[in-house]
């Protein structure tokens, strides 16, 4: 979803710079003039854009350091109830098996 945001404000930072390129171009202003003009908004929009994906950057960089930290809680988490599960496994083996000594035993007399 934050993808789609971002093509969205993307897209209508592409449309102002176009739509401010001919605002520009169309003026009645000295060709210096308007070139100075193209060239200041360029290097706003440049700057605006670095801006942007800065902070898309440190977002993503945010959202996927969390999710792998949650990932990691989970995995641990589980590691820890299979371990409980594998101790209680293990303890219940060796109760019949010590069970099954017994029996054996009473049957070698």
């Amino acid at each position: 979803m934050k993808t789609n945001s971002g093509n969205v404000v993307l897209g209508l930072l592409a449309g102002a710079a176009i739509g401010a390129g001919f605002g520009i171009l169309y003026a009645p202003e000295k060709g210096s003039k308007t070139r100075r003009m193209i060239k200041r908004k360029a290097i706003d929009a440049s700057n605006d854009l670095t801006h942007r994906i800065n902070e898309a950057k440190e977002q993503l960089t945010q959202s996927a350091t969390k999710k792998r930290e949650a990932f990691e809680n989970r995995l641990e988490d589980s590691l820890s109830q299979m371990s409980y599960k594998a101790d209680d496994i293990i303890a219940g083996l060796e109760h019949k098996l010590e069970d099954l000594r017994k029996k054996n035993a009473q049957l070698q007399k």
